[in-house]
């Protein structure tokens, strides 16, 4: 087998200038390049051209309406890293089907927990059908049981069906393109539903404004295609502007993160994207080795689906400079699914724009006012680094706002609101939560906090996740990042939300992910935690130490404080410390939750 190519000579490249994703592919085919997998061990396993990949489609296209499906009914296709979804997917759009991706790894919880999940996509889409690797058939077949789905296949049974000289009808301009389950889709997900005008629009921006992408560059990708920065940024996108994209399916990258850097190595990759976990897991597992990489082709190192961690992407420029890695690659962005993909971009070829602003008076004010370099040195405890996401994509509007939906002015923290041709039709059958989301005029609330910089916009976190505590704001990433600066955590070990304590008030609690055995050692960790939190956030809180992997996440990466919080009260994810337990049992002058989840 042969990687396909970087471009193909002789056809001009179109940046996403088609009505349709079918469209796209059609113009796509023509040419030679595609999309390629890679095994966990980094061997090459599958090549499918465009071309390959249309006829695939089209038969996959055939087989659907001959199984019994009708015009716009929804088709579950669990989002595994090959070519079997990718047919499925387009398969859909040439015969007038929705497609709807699936989570493919399993959560915390285990089989139960992703049945369940996977039930409550089903039903929340109304799939007629779902499509599974053989595999995971069984836990797909007892989830769509539950959501009374009719179809249940894997892509071999599929396959099985003569396609036949079917007519296909694919979408138009004005249809449907796919329902995209956003991550934090949970026991009540809601399903956005993407049209072809709106995908179409995002990709023109991503791939003329954002990327500015040329015949020469060639993608790699390891995020999950269940995910819009996977499947919008390193799937549709690509293709729409005949770029060739290799892959390492998520799993293996969480199990060799270095494999993604050597490939990248070996095939010249120009454009990769991660969230700020993905550069941190890489850079400590490539240990002594990055001298043998070439990584001087990157030239796009895109930083998205959560908050930009400037102490990460530094530490990651600094290892990576041997291998020729250029730190002014990194392009923070900002988007959700809500808008397709992206919203805005920051500028290319440029360091990443960092602001320092005073944590006690946005915390205060909600207003970030800046320090100097010399006050920064002075007092870090009171310093709180944010990286500037950029300017929105041409046709697109963002307005930062107060609670009572007026206009902010520069650097006053506010709610992010945003308007433009990318936007959702709505979340599928779910008008109560559309209704919430978007106004009438066409506004969006993306349920983010931030400030404008300079015309760019600066992300501060989500609103929902803030903390109330005595009247004052607490973002909660403040604590967490913090806390994982204390030895030997790691980023993602922290966890920070508020319960309700048996005054009425609110009380802060930090799950901590803990790999000390020695009891002596987890309480000099929890009482070291817990200084920094003070001195950090200036609230006292209750610090449980958990098992590894304890904490839960969402499909991008990002973590789940709405998840750890209910873990956390159910007693699903418990102290560690029998010392710790035992005094807590000595405490009780009352009924107070305690952090085993009696």
């Amino acid at each position: 087998m042969q990687l396909t190519p970087r471009a193909t000579p002789g056809l001009p490249q179109i940046l996403g200038e088609f009505g349709t994703l079918a469209d796209g592919l059609d113009y796509a085919a023509r040419g030679l390049t595609g999309y390629n997998f890679y095994s966990p061990r980094g061997k090459l396993e599958h090549v499918l051209p465009f071309s390959t990949l249309r006829e695939r489609a089209q038969a996959t296209g055939r087989r659907l309406v001959r199984a019994g499906l009708t015009r716009g009914e929804r088709v579950a296709i669990v989002a595994e890293t090959g070519p079997d979804f990718m047919a499925a997917f387009f398969g859909c759009q040439y015969a007038g089907l929705v497609p709807c991706p699936l989570p493919y790894t399993m959560y915390i919880g285990g089989r139960e927990a992703y049945v369940e999940r996977i039930a409550g996509m089903l039903k929340s889409a109304d799939a007629a059908m779902a499509l599974a690797p053989t595999d995971l058939l069984g836990h797909l077949g007892e989830a769509a049981v539950r959501a009374g789905t009719r179809l249940v296949m894997s892509h071999e049974e599929l396959a099985a069906i003569d396609a036949g000289d079917v007519a296909l009808a694919p979408f138009g301009p004005g249809d449907a393109a796919y329902i995209q389950y956003s991550s934090g889709s949970t026991s009540n997900p809601k399903g956005v539903l993407v049209t072809q005008a709106a995908i179409c629009a995002n990709v023109r921006g991503i791939l003329q404004h954002g990327l500015k992408l040329t015949p020469e560059d060639r993608a790699f990708s390891w995020l999950p295609l269940y995910h819009d920065m996977g499947l919008v940024g390193f799937c549709l996108a690509p293709m729409m502007g005949q770029v060739t994209v290799d892959y390492l399916a998520t799993t293996a990258f969480a199990r060799r993160p270095a494999l993604w850097l050597r490939l990248m190595s070996d095939n010249r990759s120009t454009i990769a994207y991660s969230p700020s976990f993905g550069y941190d897991l890489a850079a400590r597992r490539v240990n002594g080795h990055a001298a043998e990489l070439d990584l001087s082709a990157w030239r796009v190192a895109g930083i998205g689906g959560d908050m930009v961690r400037p102490d990460v992407l530094e530490t990651f420029a600094a290892k990576m400079a041997v291998a020729g890695f250029d730190a002014t690659a990194f392009l923070p962005s900002y988007g959700m699914a809500e808008a397709t993909l992206a919203i805005t971009f920051g500028e290319l070829d440029r360091p990443i724009r960092i602001d320092r602003v005073d944590s006690a008076r946005y915390k205060l004010s909600r207003r970030a006012v800046p320090v100097g370099e010399g006050a920064a040195a002075a007092s870090s405890s009171r310093v709180r680094a944010f990286v500037s996401c950029g300017r929105p994509m041409p046709g697109h509007e963002i307005e930062v706002r107060d609670e009572t939906g007026q206009s902010l002015g520069e650097r006053q923290i506010g709610h992010v609101w945003m308007r433009g041709p990318s936007l959702m039709a709505g979340y599928f059958r779910n008008e109560d939560a559309t209704r919430e989301a978007m106004g009438d005029d066409g506004w969006m609330n993306t349920g983010d906090m931030g400030y404008w910089l300079d015309g760019e916009i600066v992300v501060t976190g989500r609103s929902k996740d803030l903390i109330l505590h005595n009247g004052r704001n607490i973002w909660p990433q403040d604590i967490e990042w913090a806390v994982e600066r204390v030895e030997p955590l790691r980023g993602g070990d922290a966890a920070a939300f508020s319960v309700e304590n048996r005054e009425g008030g609110e009380a802060v609690v930090v799950l901590v992910q803990c790999r000390l055995t020695d009891m002596e050692e987890q309480e000099d960790l929890r009482r070291r935690v817990a200084a920094v939190v003070s001195q950090t956030a200036g609230v006292e809180c209750e610090i449980v130490l958990v098992p590894p992997r304890s904490l839960p996440f969402t499909s991008s990466g990002k973590l789940s404080r709405a998840g750890a919080r209910k873990g956390y009260l159910s007693g699903e994810i418990a102290e560690i410390s029998k010392g710790y337990l035992a005094r807590k049992l000595q405490q009780a002058a009352g009924p107070v939750r305690m952090a085993a989840g009696e």
